[in-house]
């Protein structure tokens, strides 16, 4: 039987999952890595580092399970999204990796307004800037560094990267293209008006493909390196949202996913270039052509709860958490978590927001800490509901992802919160499978995604329902949370400019 591989580069580690063509799981192995913060604002990774982490992934994978990777027939990827990957003429990394969670670009975001006024820009890519997006990053280094923006030959994302490494082919898809914010979504293409009155090289931007074309095959340097099969195709892969959702089944409009990783999402997906008059959300291309993804982002989602465990309650797992949360009663007695740690995307786009605990009083216990930062986390989330709803997008069902999925506090908050019915997919890794199954598509398994995911992606019959009583509850309390960031905004603003 056929194999095909999946790698999910995400920000914190790598994960390589071999599965058959009916999505049967063979193996799979992970290996994590660091942010480097050379500045407290900032967020890199060196690619060096991670190019080594997937090669030991890849060799794990390939010594366990060495008679299915002799049928391998297809890779693809998952990938984290927005970050700058600068290489020279020969191909060699200029500097680390700037990822998506940086935040130095503020100035250079203003000058590509001034350049471009706002509303003309967005107009096209359909997003507001942000900080960590690839665009943003690109000016912020030929306003800071001039020498090693001169040396630029080509910009690549993080996944990008990787695939070069294994194939020697440069080139990008849609989705990850879409979220540089140098492109025209509409058109899916590059946005090369924008990028002629930027003064960027047009030169610098790599081809454009859908996710599941073929970009390259195994070199012979990387099948030393890797233990795979010389020869074995390789597709262009996505951004990682995109490939997750894929891996959760979501191929048609009407289902909303609510992924709680890092970071978080709730995303749905669409067959016209649908965006907020607001700019609040994202609106990236999804992995086949004629399809685009809304998306609403928060930058400190399961991050707010490993910020908790490890800085200030000094707690050992997750789940020691999860049991503890659910000892607490509903609204944690009036406690409210902001959960601004790292700046906010949706619906501020603000990287000076800051996190708040709000009504803390004596009586307050760890237990009510950690139900209020997880009920910070699905408040925030439901920011983007009512923005989601504003647009006229319906909630059907939520299917919970990522690893706020596995705990079950955070799929009856999703329920209470948002009000419909929570439904988990039976696979927990969506990103590896996601890129598996696009690898599948395209090496021809499947005619299209829809053929493939209902084959290989199947959900759990545990369904998490809501109560009114708590929906009641919380539809009061987001009243108040939804308040904090406005009337704080200011006293944020100051604050960031004393530290």
């Amino acid at each position: 039987m056929r194999t095909y591989l999946g790698i999910d580069l995400g920000t914190s580690s790598v994960k390589s999952l071999l599965m058959d063509e009916d999505g049967k799981m063979i193996g799979s192995a992970q290996k994590e890595y660091d942010i480097i913060k050379p500045e407290q604002t900032w967020a890199e990774q060196d690619m060096h580092v991670l190019w080594k982490a997937v090669q030991e992934t890849l060799q794990k994978l390939s010594s366990e399970c060495t008679d299915q990777i002799k049928n391998l027939d297809g890779i693809s990827y998952s990938g984290q999204m927005h970050g700058l990957v600068p290489l020279d003429k020969n191909g060699k990394l200029i500097r680390n990796a700037i990822i998506w969670a940086d935040q130095r670009s503020t100035d250079a975001i203003h000058t590509i307004y001034h350049i471009i006024p706002a509303d003309e820009y967005r107009n096209i890519t359909l997003n507001s800037i942000s900080t960590g997006f690839l665009v943003s990053s690109l000016i912020w280094m030929r306003m800071n560094e001039p020498q090693n923006f001169e040396k630029i030959d080509k910009v690549l994302l993080p996944k990008d990267y990787i695939r070069y490494r294994m194939t020697g082919e440069l080139g990008t898809d849609l989705s990850d293209a879409s979220s540089t914010l140098i492109f025209d979504n509409a058109k899916m293409d590059w946005a090369w008006n924008l990028i002629d009155r930027l003064g960027l090289k047009r030169e610098i931007f790599v081809s454009v493909h859908e996710s599941s074309e073929i970009a390259g095959k195994i070199t012979t340097a990387c099948a030393a390196e890797t233990g795979l099969p010389v020869g074995t195709k390789v597709t262009f892969g996505g951004g990682d949202t995109i490939v997750q959702a894929i891996g959760n089944g979501l191929v048609s409009s009407g289902t909303l996913i609510s992924n709680i990783g890092t970071a978080s999402q709730l995303v749905t997906i669409s067959d016209h270039a649908f965006y907020d008059p607001k700019f609040r959300t994202n609106t990236f291309c999804y992995s086949q052509r004629g399809t685009w993804l809304i998306m609403g982002a928060n930058l400190s989602g399961g991050v707010s709860l490993k910020w908790l465990k490890n800085n200030i309650l000094g707690m050992d797992n997750y789940d020691q958490m999860n049991k503890l949360g659910e000892s607490a009663h509903p609204g944690s007695d009036g406690l409210l978590f902001l959960p601004y740690l790292s700046g906010e995307r949706t619906p501020w786009n603000d990287p000076d927001a800051r996190g708040i605990y709000f009504g803390l009083n004596l009586k307050h216990t760890k237990a009510d800490l950690i139900r209020a930062t997880m009920e910070g986390i699905i408040f925030n989330q439901k920011n983007s509901l009512e923005i989601l709803k504003d647009m006229g997008i319906s909630c059907n069902r939520i299917l919970a992802s990522g690893g706020g999925a596995r705990g079950s506090l955070f799929r009856q908050l999703e329920a209470d919160m948002f009000g419909c019915e929570v439904f988990t997919n039976k696979i927990n890794e969506q990103g590896c499978i996601g890129a598996a199954i696009i690898a599948a598509v395209g090496c021809g398994a499947f005619k299209d995604y829809k053929e493939a995911c209902a084959h290989i992606v199947h959900f759990s019959e545990e369904v998490t329902k809501p109560d009114p009583e708590r929906m009641k509850l919380y539809d009061e309390r987001f009243q108040i949370f939804r308040s904090l960031y406005p009337i704080n905004r200011d006293l944020m603003h100051q604050n960031a400019n004393i530290l």
